[in-house]
């Protein structure tokens, strides 16, 4: 059956400094699950915690840089790309060179309980 998204929930964001969430489809939007589907806009200079979420993040930036670092190796992910992150693979999201707009899909849907942030 069809459902009808009007309008987003703002969602708290960890970091440094303030960062939009607005959460259109998840677990405190629509209830769901299985999926989470987010637009994200964060300032120049933010950076959140390290983390190691039990879910994969598919994320595709529409405007600004958004730097991603992996135990490996470091990410800049301009406007017009994405970038897949697999569940268990520690990561970190920041946008040090200016502000960024991005949607952010998790499989399954992002939890507070199972992304393990970095202390």
């Amino acid at each position: 059956m069809a459902k009808l998204i009007k309008a987003p929930t703002i969602i708290e964001a960890a970091g440094n400094k303030p960062k939009i969430i607005q959460e259109f489809i998840g677990r405190v939007n629509s209830d769901t699950k299985d999926i989470s589907i987010a637009r994200m806009q964060s300032p120049q200079g933010w950076v959140e915690p390290g983390q190691t979420p039990e879910f994969d993040e598919y994320t595709v930036v529409l405007k600004g840089i958004l730097n991603v670092k992996t135990k490996i190796k470091n990410y800049e992910v301009k406007a017009g790309s994405a970038i897949v992150i697999e569940k268990g693979e520690w990561v970190q999201y920041s946008t040090p060179i200016e502000g960024a707009e991005y949607i952010a899909v998790c499989l399954p849907a992002f939890s507070p309980d199972t992304v393990h942030r970095d202390e």
